[in-house]
C-alpha cells in the first residue's frame, strides 16, 4: 500500500501530471491554495470571491489529527498504540470503505497490511529484517476480519493487539473529496483539488474549458523529476487517483527490486508487469483504494476486476518489454474527452 510519509517525494510525478494548461489561475476569482499536509503536498483552485485558503488548511489539519499514520496524536496512531480513543466521523467513513474493498477483493486489500508495509521499510516505522519467519509471524494479523469497529460505542476491536492500521491507500483520495465537498458548501462550483497526485475536479477552469488532467507515462525515475504524459483527458467532473510501483522502490543486495506495494495475501511486495493503475468512480476514496488492489493483484486480475464493478473503470500502464501497453476497462473512454 501507499503510505503517506513517501508520498511528498513520489506522489505528486506518481501518475497524474496536473492541470496541462489550467489557465489563468488568479484571474475572473480563481485561486490557488498550496501547502503540504499527511507529508505531501496539495494544490487546489478553485473559483470563489473570497480567499478560503483557511478553511482548507483547517479541514485538512481535522483530517489529519483523525487519520495520518504520521501524527502521532491522531485517532488512528493511538489505536495502533491500543489506546481507548472514540473514532471520528472521517475514521469510521474510511473504516467502512476499507472493508467494502478489502470483501470485494477477497483480501487483496487490506489496511492491516500495516505491520508488513513496515517491516518492508515502507510504513510509518523502521524497516525491520526480512525473513520468511518473520513474515510468517505477521500473516495471521494481516487480516481485515481481524478487526471491527463498533459504531454505537465509536470503538475498534481488534482480534489481537498487534494489528495496526494504515488508512495510507484512501486517505489521500478522501481528503480530495473533504475539501471538494468544503469548497461546494462554501458555494463553489469550479475547482480542481489535488493531494498527492488524487484529483477531484469539478466544472471549469480560469479559461472556462473543462480540466485537463495528464496522465503520467511511469518512466523509471526515482527522483520524480521527469514527466511525460501516456494521455491527456478533458473533464467536468472526476475523482480519479492512481497507484504505481515504477518510482517508488529500493534495491536489494543482488540487484533484486522491492516495490513498496505489499501484497497483503503474501507479505511480499508485488511481482507483476502493471506499473500503473489509474481509477475513476463514484469518489476519489474509493478510486484510491480500487488503484492500491488493482497494483496488488496484477494486469489481468485488475482488469477483471474493475469490469465487474458498476461504478468504476481504470486505466492501466503495462510493461510489454521495452514498450508500454495501455489497457483500459470498457467504459473508460466514455468518462472524457481527448
Amino acid at each position: 500500500m501507499n503510505t503517506m510519509k513517501q508520498t511528498l517525494a513520489i506522489c505528486l510525478a506518481l501518475v497524474l501530471g496536473l492541470m496541462i494548461g489550467c489557465g489563468k489561475k488568479e484571474t475572473n476569482n480563481y485561486k490557488t491554495a498550496q501547502d503540504k499536509i499527511f507529508g505531501t503536498s496539495y494544490s487546489i483552485i478553485y473559483e470563489s470571491a473570497i480567499d478560503l485558503s483557511e478553511d482548507i488548511k483547517a479541514c485538512l489539519n481535522e483530517f489529519d489529527n483523525s487519520l495520518s499514520v504520521f501524527n502521532e496524536n491522531s485517532i488512528i496512531s493511538k489505536i495502533n498504540r491500543n489506546e481507548d480513543v472514540e473514532t471520528d466521523t472521517y475514521f469510521e467513513t474510511m473504516f467502512a470503505e476499507a472493508q467494502s474493498i478489502s470483501e470485494l477483493s477477497q483480501g487483496a486489500f487490506d489496511i492491516t497490511v500495516a505491520p508488513l508495509v513496515n517491516l518492508w521499510g515502507f510504513g510509518f516505522q523502521n524497516k525491520g529484517e526480512v525473513t520468511q519467519d518473520k513474515i510468517d509471524s505477521l500473516l495471521p494479523i494481516t487480516n481485515f476480519l481481524g478487526v471491527t469497529l463498533n459504531i454505537e460505542d465509536h470503538h475498534v476491536y481488534k482480534r489481537d493487539e498487534r494489528i495496526m492500521l494504515d488508512a495510507s491507500a484512501l486517505a489521500k483520495g478522501y481528503a480530495c473529496d473533504i475539501v471538494a465537498q468544503r469548497l461546494a458548501d462554501k458555494g463553489c462550483v469550479n475547482y480542481l483539488v489535488e493531494i498527492g497526485g488524487e484529483i477531484v475536479a469539478h466544472g471549469l477552469n480560469a479559461d472556462g474549458e473543462k480540466w485537463k488532467i495528464g496522465i503520467t507515462k511511469p518512466i523509471d525515475d526515482p527522483t520524480g523529476s521527469v514527466n511525460e504524459y501516456e494521455d491527456v483527458i478533458r473533464t467536468g467532473d472526476i475523482k480519479m487517483a492512481t497507484s504505481g510501483n515504477y518510482r517508488n522502490y529500493y534495491i536489494e543486495k543482488g540487484g533484486q527490486r522491492r516495490s513498496h506495494t505489499i501484497d497483503p495475501r503474501t507479505g511480499y511486495p508485488v511481482q507483476h508487469k502493471l506499473l500503473s493503475a489509474t481509477i475513476v468512480s463514484s469518489s476519489c476514496m474509493r478510486s484510491d483504494a480500487l488503484a492500491t488492489t488493482c497494483m496488488v493483484m496484477g494486469e489481468d486480475e485488475a482488469l477483471e476486476f474493475i469490469e465487474n464493478l458498476e461504478d468504476a473503470e481504470c486505466y492501466l500502464i503495462i510493461a510489454d518489454g521495452d514498450q508500454l501497453k495501455v489497457v483500459t476497462s470498457r467504459g473508460w473512454v466514455q468518462n472524457f474527452e481527448n
